[in-house]
C-alpha cells in the first residue's frame, strides 16, 4: 500500500464517521442528553476538519480524493443513548485503526499529522466511555 492509498482509506473512513456523526447526533437530545450532544457535536467537528485536510493531502499526494458514498451501514435501530454512545465509540476505535495504518505508510508531515489524529480518537474514546488501551489501534499489541 502507498501512502496516497493510505490516505485514500482514511478519507474514506472518514466520510462514513462524519455520515455517521450526523446520523448519531440527529437521535440525540440537547436537553436531555447533554453531555452525549456535545461530545457527539465535538467529534464531528473534528471529523469535519480532518476529511478537510485529508482531501488537501490527497490532492498533495497527487491524487483526486475520493468521493463519499451516498450513504452508510449502521449496526442496528440507535433508539437509546446507550446505542447511541456506542456507534460513537465504535467510530473512534475504527479511526485510530485507519490512522495507525497511515502512520505506518507515511513519513515526514503526513506521519505526524496522522499520529495527532489517532491520539485524539484514541483519547476521545475516553470521553465516549472506552476503556483505556495500552496500544489503541494495535489490539494484536495488547
Amino acid at each position: 500500500m502507498t501512502t496516497l492509498d493510505a490516505l485514500q482509506t482514511t478519507l474514506a473512513g472518514e466520510h462514513a464517521a462524519l455520515w455517521t456523526y450526523g446520523v448519531l447526533g440527529g437521535r440525540t437530545s440537547q436537553s436531555a442528553t447533554p453531555d452525549l450532544f456535545d461530545a457527539l457535536t465535538a467529534a464531528h467537528r473534528r471529523h469535519r476538519s480532518r476529511r478537510d485536510q485529508l482531501r488537501s493531502l490527497v490532492e498533495d499526494a497527487g491524487g483526486e480524493p475520493v468521493a463519499a458514498a451516498a450513504t452508510y451501514e449502521l449496526d442496528g435501530p440507535l433508539l437509546r443513548s446507550t446505542a447511541v454512545q456506542a456507534a460513537a465509540l465504535a467510530i473512534e476505535v475504527a479511526g485510530v485503526e485507519t490512522l495507525i495504518a497511515l502512520v505506518a505508510q507515511s513519513s515526514g508531515a503526513v506521519r505526524e499529522w496522522a499520529l495527532t489524529e489517532a491520539t485524539w480518537s484514541g483519547t476521545w474514546q475516553l470521553e465516549l466511555g472506552g476503556a483505556p488501551q495500552t496500544w489503541p489501534g494495535a489490539p494484536e499489541l495488547d
